[in-house]
């Protein structure tokens, strides 16, 4: 007995990938396009390699007002593997649950679309009966377990089951439909296809519990290589082969500035570094760390603005490497700059002394906004740490620029 498949999640098609502004045309172009490029890869190879059947765990689109041209997108991936006779499983997550607002596309009848109750779709492969149990979120916050309606496995078949949710916990990602490792190997099922959280984990090795993370990194934390993962489960013994599929990597590159006098030097040594990301990951979109400034190094960055300098670089970076987009720049000094005191001091000393529930506080507006927080995402420790590390880099900026005005 042997099934082969593809498990799938979180493609968030038409991502509105906001906070790019300033990229050259062409990577521009690439970002904007990614999660669909993300897509047709997948696609494409499943027309090719034509699985028995294809498993798509939730988050198909980025909102639950799905785009026309997001369900158009859909529809016709969907219509290919048809046309190969490759069914495919659906159920949808949190992002584009069953309660949103949207002009309803048709599909076609290889696919299978989970309601908003637990259910199971059964499949006949090659004289192997086949059971998939999942459901659809009915609303977007799906906050109580749902793992106690999943059935338990009938031993003559090869039981799958499709769970768009995270550990219970786990406080790293926003909590939905919360299951232990326990409560999944518990049903007795041969394989778990997980959705939800973005970065690819396998919890488990046999049977496997399987988290393929997001086909597309959709902003610079979402780095590294996405895809899916071709399975193969072989007389009960399963096999997984991952396969990338993103039009892009987010990543980050560290220039080493020590010891630079010249903007020639440095272009140099920012090049060599996008160069080495470029052989490693291929197309994609890097931050840039600059490290080991010292004096010499900060009297040459002084005498232009940032803002000049990632410019610099963007317009460099975009001949040589014109699938390589540069995000930003991060100044990483080895101390921080003399600045005039005053009332922007008093700034400075405010911002040091709030602790993460003052940060939370104060943004709870933006973030807890229902339009905003699908460009904010969630307000995590991650994310307060770089909003302090900007602010009060602007803030310095700010100063130092103010002190040589004086």
């Amino acid at each position: 007995m042997t099934i082969r498949f593809i498990h799938a999640a979180d493609l968030h098609l038409g991502s509105p990938f906001k906070g790019f502004a300033g990229l050259p045309g062409k990577i521009s172009e690439t970002v904007r396009e990614s999660t669909f490029t993300a897509f047709r890869n997948l696609i494409d190879y499943a027309a090719g390699a034509r699985p028995d059947f294809l498993l798509i765990a939730g988050d198909i689109y980025d909102g639950e007002d799905r785009s026309l041209r997001a369900q158009e997108q859909f529809r016709q991936g969907m219509e290919t593997l048809s046309e190969v006779g490759v069914p495919v499983f659906v159920s949808h997550g949190n992002h584009d649950h069953l309660s949103g607002s949207w002009v309803r596309f048709s599909l076609p009848e290889n696919v299978h679309v989970f309601g908003p109750e637990v259910e199971t779709a059964e499949l006949t492969v090659r004289g192997t009966n086949v059971r998939i149990h999942g459901f659809s979120y009915p609303e977007r916050h799906v906050t109580e377990p749902v793992i106690g309606h999943y059935p338990q496995a009938d031993s003559d078949a090869v039981e799958i089951g499709m769970l768009h949710g995270s550990i219970r916990g786990d406080e790293a990602h926003d909590v939905y439909a919360p299951f232990t490792k326990d409560e999944l190997l518990g049903k007795g099922y041969d394989y778990w296809a997980l959705g939800h959280i973005h970065k690819r984990q396998v919890l488990h090795k046999q049977p496997p519990i399987v988290y393929p993370g997001s086909l597309q990194g959709l902003h610079r934390k979402e780095s590294g290589v996405k895809g899916f993962y071709d399975v193969t489960i072989r007389q009960g013994t399963p096999s997984l082969e991952f396969i990338p599929a993103g039009a892009l990597v987010f990543g980050e590159a560290e220039v080493d500035c020590s010891g630079i006098r010249h903007a020639d030097e440095w272009l140099d040594r920012c090049m060599d570094q996008i160069r080495a990301f470029r052989e490693a990951n291929g197309p994609g979109l890097i931050d840039l760390l600059l490290f080991g400034i010292d004096e010499q190094s900060e009297a040459m960055f002084s005498d232009a603005p940032e803002s000049e300098w990632l410019e610099f670089i963007r317009e460099a970076a975009s001949n040589d490497f014109p699938d390589i987009g540069v995000h930003r720049m991060t100044w990483e000094r080895e101390a921080a700059p003399s600045v005039p005191g005053g009332l922007m001091r008093d700034v400075l000393d405010e911002i040091g002394s709030w602790d993460m529930d003052g940060w939370k506080s104060r943004l709870s507006d933006l973030y807890g906004h229902r339009q905003a927080y699908k460009f904010t995402g969630r307000l995590d420790e991650e994310s307060i740490r770089e909003i302090r590390k900007e602010a009060e880099r602007l803030l310095t900026d700010g100063l130092m620029k103010g002190g040589r005005a004086e």
